[in-house]
């Protein structure tokens, strides 16, 4: 199989590579700028540049669809947020290679959090009592509800913009800078005492090949986790499989899921309806196989593997050495890394041209470096340059199961 792995910065998108590169199949990468960790693997035939999904729609499916010709690529595996416009362009690409990622519709419902917690209400699935903020009035009033809160834009991702009055994050976010809006709402609910529960799966016409749950022990800025160990996936493994039957069982791609466990009793919390850092935890044999959907029983990972990002758990432990240190150097010396026994280690010597790729993004603002180190990648929610008529009315749609 001729693999296309599409914004190779990402740490598990390197992982992909690694593990279908070992596996046989051929591997071609790509992402906005050329520092990409991803696209300087060794278990790689070719990588190349794009325009950016976000501000050169156009341009980046004409250079996705030369990469394809010229690689002769079978399958695209998106990454991170460029799914939703290769998913919204994908008659535009050509009919013989396979997208990895779900219809356009159905991955805006599950990114758009104010839509997923109805979508997860409908499958069955608990989730946190819920309201939804369209102005500042309406934030204010969500906010007064609830001794302690929780909130968010409907858009966002890896813990950046968090509102809150209760936990580490406390106070780190203002009301003053959140601007609710009908495009751009806000969700606000109930602060949910526990820790965050996530899940990594891969489904294939409406089976879900791969599923792991784990937990991320340590976090960057209390956000993005850099260290994770699986755990039970018994009761996530069904939520994901009422979820997948709730958008009409024929779902393809990739589904990451966060909960919380509040005493014995999950919440649902968001989706993310790409790859995440879960992928790490699966064996390269298994990702392969699930990838094709040959397996013929879900692969599942057992509770007790763990990998870490060692150069992040080393950079956070001198962030916060108080608090941290002791933690991260039993795990440096304990924790196998993501990139134990791949002999591989060029690629991950790339990782400050992410950091410098963030900062050129952030344009010398005050957003926060996380956000910016995606930002010409994510969707928010925007109607996509050359949708058909057809995604642009699912759009509104979504928009209207809004909870």
């Amino acid at each position: 199989m001729r693999v296309l792995v599409t914004s190779s910065r990402n740490t598990f998108a390197l992982d992909i590579i690694r593990k279908l590169g070992s596996t046989g199949h051929t591997v071609v990468a790509t992402d906005t700028y050329a520092g990409a960790v991803g696209s300087h693997s060794k278990y790689l035939a070719g990588h190349a540049v794009t325009a950016s999904p976000r501000f050169a729609t156009d341009q980046y499916i004409a250079d996705i669809n030369k990469i394809v010709a010229e690689h002769d690529i079978d399958l695209i595996i998106p990454s991170f947020e460029e799914a939703f416009y290769l998913s919204a362009r994908r008659g535009d690409l050509p009919d013989s290679v396979t997208l990895f990622t779900g219809e356009f519709e159905k991955l805006a419902r599950l990114h758009d959090k104010a839509s997923f917690q109805r979508l997860a209400e409908q499958a069955e699935v608990p989730i946190p009592e819920t309201m939804v903020a369209t102005d500042r009035a309406s934030l204010l009033a969500a906010i007064d509800r609830y001794p302690r809160y929780f909130a968010r834009a409907a858009f966002s991702r890896g813990g950046v913009g968090l509102l809150t009055n209760t936990g580490p994050l406390a106070g780190k976010m203002s009301v003053d800078d959140c601007t609710p809006t009908p495009d751009q709402p806000w969700l606000v609910q109930p602060f949910v005492d526990g820790p965050m529960i996530c899940t990594y799966s891969t489904v294939v016409n409406g089976r879900v090949t791969a599923h792991c749950t784990y937990r991320a022990p340590e976090q960057w800025a209390h956000s993005t986790g850099i260290d994770f160990q699986a755990i039970d996936s018994t009761e996530t493994l069904a939520y994901t499989e009422q979820i997948v039957a709730a958008l009409g069982g024929d779902y393809n791609g990739q589904l990451s899921f966060d909960f919380v466990n509040n005493d014995g009793q999950l919440y649902a919390i968001e989706c993310n309806p790409r790859s995440t850092n879960g992928v790490i935890l699966l064996e390269a044999d298994e990702l392969a196989a699930a990838l094709a959907g040959t397996n013929t029983e879900t692969a599942v990972v057992e509770p007790g593997v763990e990998r870490q990002v060692s150069i992040a758990v080393l950079a956070d432990a001198f962030a916060e050495p108080l608090s941290h240190l002791p933690k991260s150097l039993h795990d440096l010396t304990h924790v196998r890394d993501v990139g134990a026994g791949w002999h591989d280690s060029i690629a991950m010597m790339w990782s400050p041209a992410t950091l410098v790729h963030g900062a050129k993004m952030a344009h010398g603002s005050r957003q926060e470096l996380l956000a910016a180190l995606a930002s010409d990648i994510v969707w928010n929610g925007e109607n996509i340059d050359g949708m058909s008529d057809a995604d642009a009315d699912a759009l509104e749609a979504v928009h209207a199961q809004r909870v």
